[in-house]
């Protein structure tokens, strides 16, 4: 019996469905990673991404439930979440407070704040199961879904994963090809040289943290409308976490930080696959967030003999 699961297992590894669920656990963790990204080439590092993505799948949840439609849900969840990554600009920058503390408060706020609204929106305790939301629904790609393999890998998404991976090139072109990104690089890079142009680097960090706030909130609409069907308390399971992992060993970039998101998304695929086997639930649980410390383990090592060289040290 444990060689026929374990074959089971394997089976299920080199199988289409585990690259379709690949992308599916992708999806949130590459938002947020985008979001990483664009605040981080700003020179603000946006650690609150684990809370915005807690308030916005509560707020996905009730948005859509209250409009009856999941775009005008989405609509209103990203204008929250572009609204929270202000405050955090605000905490930042007018008001002078350490970017990691203002950002560790806001992810303790929405572990707390998150149950007390949902009790007092539907009387819920831990999921929404009285709020009928209104989920973003999957989709079929008329000649894709007919390749062999690819077709069941790509096809039959929801309509946000698709839209994560058109993100990474909007991002790209973005950063790369727009007067706003090359301010934002300039920013980041060197502040002082920038505002020496006319570049107004608190302006500029406002904006950064206002759109990595929305590109998260999408990721936690995604977990509430998409992945699953309904807001469960602290469902974003440090994904937030694990998103900046993503960014900063993709070098902050749109490209790399989806390379790196998709071995995370493959981790927690790998993982949910393991349980129908006979390993200890805890050590499969763990296995996302192994992953994601052993990946930063080599990016620092490698961060670190490159400094060697150059230093000569």
């Amino acid at each position: 019996l444990k060689r026929k699961v374990n074959n089971m297992i394997i089976n299920a590894i080199f199988s289409p469905e585990f690259l379709n669920a690949t992308l599916r656990a992708t999806t949130p963790i590459l938002f947020a990673a985008l979001a990483s990204a664009i605040a981080s080439k700003s020179g603000v590092v946006n650690m609150a991404l684990e809370g915005i993505m807690l308030f916005t799948a509560l707020f996905g949840v009730i948005f859509s439930a209250a409009f009856h439609s999941a775009w005008l849900g989405l609509i209103a969840t990203m204008a929250a979440g572009g609204l929270i990554g202000f405050l955090l600009a605000f905490f930042v920058l007018r008001l002078k407070t350490d970017e990691i503390l203002a950002a560790i408060a806001i992810n303790l706020i929405a572990n707390g704040a998150t149950i007390l609204i949902l009790l007092a929106v539907s009387g819920d305790r831990g999921i929404s199961s009285s709020i009928h939301s209104i989920i973003i629904p999957r989709i079929t790609l008329p000649v894709i879904k007919d390749i062999p393999f690819l077709g069941k890998v790509l096809s039959n998404q929801n309509v946000l994963t698709y839209i994560s991976l058109i993100m990474v090139a909007v991002v790209h072109i973005f950063l790369y090809k727009t007067p706003l990104g090359l301010q934002i690089r300039a920013v980041g890079e060197n502040k002082d040289a920038a505002e020496s142009v006319g570049i107004s680097s608190t302006k500029i960090r406002y904006i950064s943290l206002t759109i990595s706030g929305i590109l998260a909130s999408m990721g936690g609409y995604f977990l509430s409308g998409g992945y699953m069907t309904k807001f469960t308390t602290g469902m974003s399971a440090g994904r937030g976490f694990i998103a900046l992992a993503a960014g900063a060993m993709g070098g902050n970039t749109p490209v790399g930080s989806f390379l790196v998101s998709l071995l995370f998304g493959a981790a927690q695929a790998l993982s949910n696959i393991l349980q129908l086997g006979t390993w200890s639930y805890e050590l499969v649980q763990m296995l996302p967030y192994a992953t994601t410390l052993i990946g930063l383990g080599i990016y620092s090592y490698t961060k670190m003999k490159k400094r060697q060289r150059l230093t000569g040290k």
